[in-house]
C-alpha cells in the first residue's frame, strides 16, 4: 500500500486560508506543544512552509525564543510533528466516515470519498506537507506507519465490497487508487471548492458514482 494507495500527490494551491493575524491565540495553558503545533498549522496554511518560523511563533504565543526548543529541537522537528499528526487526524476522519458497517458498499465509498474531499480543502498545506515527509529519505518509522494507518479505510472498504460481491475481483490498494485519483484530480482542479461554479463535494459524489459502476462485478462472458 505504501507504494500504491499511499503514493499519490497532493496540490492544493486553490483553497482559501485565513490570516495568521487574524486566528492568533495567546498562550495561557501549561501545554506549549501542543498550542505550538496549533499555531504552525495556522502559519502553515497562511504562508507556507518557507514563512513558518519557531522565533515569531513564540512572539505568537507570548513565551522566549528558547521555549519552542524544549520540545522541537529545530523547524524541521515542528514540521514532521505536524505531518505526524495530520496523518493521524485524516485516519481518524476516513476511519469514522466507514463506521457503519451495515452500510452498503456504495454508501461507505461515496462517504469516504467526500471525507476525503472535506479534510482536502479544509487543510490544503497540510496535506503537502504530510506527503512530502511520507516520501522524504529520512522519514521516521512513526510516520510512515501513521501514514499506512490513515489511508489503511480505502482498501479496507474494497475488500470488504469484494467480500460483499460488490466490487470486481483485484488488488484493494489498485482498486482504492482509481477511485481517489480520480477524486484527488478533482480537488486539484477546483477553485475556491468548486469546479465550474459546481461544489467539488457533489461533484465527488457524482464521479465516485461513475466508477462504482467500473467496480461491478461482470459477468463471466465480459472477462
Amino acid at each position: 500500500m505504501e507504494t500504491l494507495f499511499g503514493g499519490y500527490c497532493h496540490t492544493f494551491d486553490t483553497c482559501k486560508t485565513r490570516d495568521v493575524k487574524q486566528t492568533k491565540r495567546p498562550y495561557h495553558h501549561g501545554d506549549l506543544r501542543s498550542a505550538l503545533l496549533e499555531a504552525a498549522e495556522r502559519m502553515l496554511e497562511a504562508r507556507g512552509t518557507e514563512e513558518l518560523s519557531l522565533r515569531e511563533l513564540s512572539r505568537e504565543l507570548g513565551v522566549s525564543n528558547t521555549a519552542p526548543r524544549r520540545h522541537f529541537a529545530n523547524k524541521q522537528a515542528l514540521l514532521d510533528a505536524l505531518a505526524l499528526e495530520g496523518f493521524k487526524r485524516l485516519g481518524v476522519t476516513l476511519d469514522r466516515a466507514i463506521a457503519a458497517r451495515r452500510d452498503p458498499f456504495d454508501a461507505r465509498i461515496v462517504k469516504l470519498a467526500r471525507a476525503h474531499v472535506r479534510f482536502s480543502m479544509r487543510h490544503p498545506a497540510l496535506l503537502r506537507l504530510m506527503f512530502a515527509a511520507k516520501f522524504h529519505p529520512e522519514a521516521t518509522s512513526a510516520l510512515l506507519e501513521a501514514s499506512h494507518q490513515a489511508l489503511a479505510a480505502a482498501p479496507l472498504t474494497i475488500v470488504e465490497g469484494q467480500a460483499a460481491g460488490a466490487v470486481v475481483p483485484g488488488d484493494p490498494d489498485r482498486l482504492a487508487l482509481a477511485v481517489f485519483a480520480s477524486v484527488e484530480g478533482l480537488v486539484t482542479l477546483s477553485i475556491n471548492g468548486e469546479f465550474g461554479g459546481v461544489p467539488i463535494d457533489k461533484l465527488a459524489v457524482e464521479i465516485v458514482g461513475q466508477i462504482i459502476l467500473g467496480l461491478r462485478p461482470r459477468a463471466s462472458s465480459d472477462r
